[in-house]
Parts: C-alpha cells; sequence; structure tokens
C-alpha cells in the first residue's frame, strides 16, 4: 500500500487590511469579460515554500525543522505596497500585492527553509524568491484576456505587515475549491 500525500506549503498570515484592499483591486477588474479566479480573503498569505506532494511520514520531519529555523529567528516588520503580476501584464496568470522595507529577515528566513527541506527531499527553488501576495489566478486557454492595466495602476496606501510566525497548511483541491487546513503555527523567536 502507498503511503498518502498531502499539498503542504509554508506561510506567512497577512494582516487584516489586505482584504478590504483587495476587494478594492476586484473592483478594477469585475467588468472584465475574462474568466479571473480570485483568491479567497481567508487563504490571502505570503508565501515562503509550496512543497507539493508531501508524505505523511515526513510530516513531524518538516516541522521539526521548521521549528528550529523560527525558534532562532526574530520576529521584524516590512509592508504591503504596489501591485503586479506574472509573468507580463499582456497574459497575466497571477495577480499580486507586492512587498517592501527591508525584506533581508524574510529572505533569509526563506534560504535556511529552503536549506532544511532540500535534506529531506524537497528540492531548492530553480527561480529567484520573489515575495508577493497572491490575490488572484487566471487560466489560459480562455476566449478573452483581461486588461490589467487599472489594477496595475492602482495605488493604496502601504500596510504595515508585522511578521511573527509562520504557518504549515495543508491544501486540498476539492470540486468547491480549495481548502487549507492549519497544520502547524511557529512563532518567530521562541528561543530568543
Amino acid at each position: 500500500m502507498s503511503e498518502k500525500l498531502i499539498r503542504t506549503f509554508l506561510s506567512i498570515p497577512v494582516p487584516q487590511d489586505v482584504r478590504s484592499k483587495k476587494n478594492m483591486l476586484y473592483s478594477t477588474l469585475e467588468e472584465s469579460p475574462a474568466k479571473i479566479n480570485w483568491v479567497k480573503n481567508i487563504q490571502l498569505h505570503l508565501t515562503i515554500k509550496f512543497l507539493s506532494h508531501t508524505p505523511e511520514s515526513v510530516i513531524e520531519k518538516i516541522i521539526d525543522r521548521v521549528e528550529s529555523i523560527t525558534s532562532e529567528s526574530k520576529p521584524f516588520d516590512i509592508f504591503i505596497e504596489s501591485t503586479g503580476c506574472f509573468p507580463v501584464k499582456e497574459r497575466p496568470r497571477v495577480l499580486w500585492m507586492g512587498v517592501n522595507g527591508n525584506l533581508d529577515p524574510l529572505y533569509d528566513l526563506f534560504i535556511k527553509v529552503e536549506d532544511a527541506l532540500d535534506l529531506l527531499g524537497f528540492p531548492k527553488e530553480q527561480q529567484d524568491y520573489k515575495p508577493h501576495i497572491t490575490l488572484a489566478r487566471i487560466k489560459y486557454p480562455q476566449k478573452w484576456t483581461p486588461d490589467i492595466s487599472t489594477f496595475l495602476k492602482s495605488s493604496y496606501d502601504p500596510i504595515d505587515f508585522p511578521i511573527d510566525r509562520v504557518q504549515f497548511f495543508s491544501s486540498e483541491l476539492l470540486p468547491s475549491g480549495t481548502v487549507h487546513t492549519l497544520l502547524k503555527s511557529f512563532p518567530l523567536g521562541e528561543s530568543i
């Protein structure tokens, strides 16, 4: 019998203000005929690492590794500002809110997680880490490509983003949508 695989990811919870800004940004595209899949407010987060299909037997090892990293990492502050898309505005697949400020502690956390989980069989990302908060996804082929110029030009006051924990989630794809279940929360700086 093969072992059960669970889709998992590590992330940082975002401030409540992100939800109201997402609604404002949604209004810039609500007239678009294109099919745009907006992330549910409860699922907004800043991804540290998407682990994908994770064997159940490895979950505790992941928790141990991440706990040792987060307990030695101090809480820090950044802020959320700007909008953007991946890969290009002419055919966007992801719409996002950007983060700014002193991002060194965030990159440091990311690198430590990457190194620790690489040893458990979760390969390091091949692309540079570009921290962002995904607001919507657009799949092709579809009849329309959305014009996101108003979304990209939208401005809002920067949102303070205190980072004091990392969260470990499972992600289940259901016909009604994706369901995230919190497996563990890791406060930063527990042993400092």
